[in-house]
């Protein structure tokens, strides 16, 4: 009998995004009798709940055209992790297999998930798998062949807006980290090591799940004939670019050694310079001052090194073999960003240090 599967549908003003999502799981080839729906709703600053709708339009074709249908409507919004999580719980209350993270705006492929239980049934140490993301409409052109994850806590799309058919892909490879928007999770793991970190809110919150499935010894891949079709826009709410420079703070001082930390000091105060200086410029350099302003708390420190001391103690990898993956340039899709300074003077500058600096992480 096939596995069991919850897809954790996130939604957060659905409204422009819930028709193709409803089509698309009308037609999937996995049987639908093996999967659970579970629609989270946070709810939406300027339009609340979208319970309304989804009462109207989705439960009626609950266990008939589409899986059966579970609502979970939240009081408030707990944000990308909290609210995913809230999900995996029902999950794991009702012993399910695998959990599918879908989200708000994007929708499946018919044949999206065995491909995805193929990859973790063939390999248990697969800890996580990734759909290859489109984008949406242009069915063409890729939103995210996996990741790619700059040593100093960034992390970026692969071959964004390049022609899906031009790369030959693996039918399983590995990446740096899974985009949570389209994502394949071992509930087993999700009790062995915990939920999602609801304190990082949004951002980062799939790179710190990756990271601690890797340095529990696991593999992160992509299953490159699962396919999601994401509705993607590069944001630019200011308030997107705190969570973005506190997490990766976050991040780093979870997984990194002390020693890593200092060897690779002196280039991140030259970065910090720079996003600084490139904060002023695009003019969400108040986000940059409260993402330090948060980093100077005492309460912060406790918090994050609490989840460090968990992070070390699971650990089965060297930070040499978890940074294998690493990467010693930042390429990101928004053009302002992708400027003459960051191609011809950060970049080649970070990319000599790192080719010296991971030779020396010999622990």
């Amino acid at each position: 009998m096939l596995p069991k599967v919850v897809i954790i549908y996130l939604s957060y003003y659905c409204e422009p995004y819930i028709e193709d999502v409803i089509s698309a799981l009308k037609k999937i080839t996995y049987p639908k009798d093996r999967i659970e729906l579970v629609i989270v709703d946070n709810p939406h600053p300027e339009h609340g709940l979208s319970m309304r709708l989804l009462e109207e339009r989705v439960l009626p074709l609950s266990g008939n055209e589409l899986p059966h249908v579970t609502l979970l409507p939240q009081s408030q919004n707990l944000g990308f992790a909290g609210g995913n999580n809230v999900g995996i719980q029902w999950a794991l209350e009702n012993n399910f297999d695998y959990i599918y993270f879908h989200n708000n705006d994007g929708f499946v492929a018919a044949n999206f998930l065995e491909p995805l239980v193929e990859a973790m049934e063939s390999d248990i140490k697969v800890g996580a798998v990734q759909s290859l993301l489109m984008l949406y409409p242009e069915t063409d052109l890729l939103n995210s062949s996996g990741n790619s994850f700059h040593y100093l806590g960034l992390g970026f799309c692969n071959n964004l807006r390049v022609k899906k058919d031009s790369i030959k892909f693996d039918k399983v490879f590995e990446t740096a980290y899974s985009s949570g928007a389209a994502i394949l999770m071992r509930a087993d793991l999700l009790r062995q090591f915990g939920l999602w970190d609801s304190d990082f809110f949004m951002y980062h919150e799939d790179v710190e799940y990756s990271l601690r499935l890797k340095i529990a010894g696991y593999k992160i891949v992509v299953a490159s004939d699962s396919l999601f079709y994401h509705k993607y826009s590069f944001g630019r709410n200011q308030i997107k670019f705190y969570y973005i420079e506190r997490n990766r703070f976050g991040v780093m001082l979870m997984f990194f050694r002390w020693p890593t930390l200092l060897l690779l000091a002196p280039m991140g105060l030259i970065l910090e310079v720079g996003l600084l200086l490139f904060a002023m410029k695009q003019g969400w350099v108040q986000e940059k001052f409260k993402a330090y302003a948060y980093w100077l708390k005492l309460s912060s420190w406790k918090l994050w090194l609490k989840k460090r001391a968990y992070v070390q103690s699971i650990r089965k990898i060297s930070d040499r073999q978890m940074m294998k993956t690493f990467v010693g340039k930042i390429v990101f899709e928004d053009k302002s960003i992708n400027n003459p300074v960051l191609k011809y003077l950060a970049n080649p500058l970070m990319e000599m240090y790192w080719q010296i600096v991971k030779l020396l992480i010999i622990w």
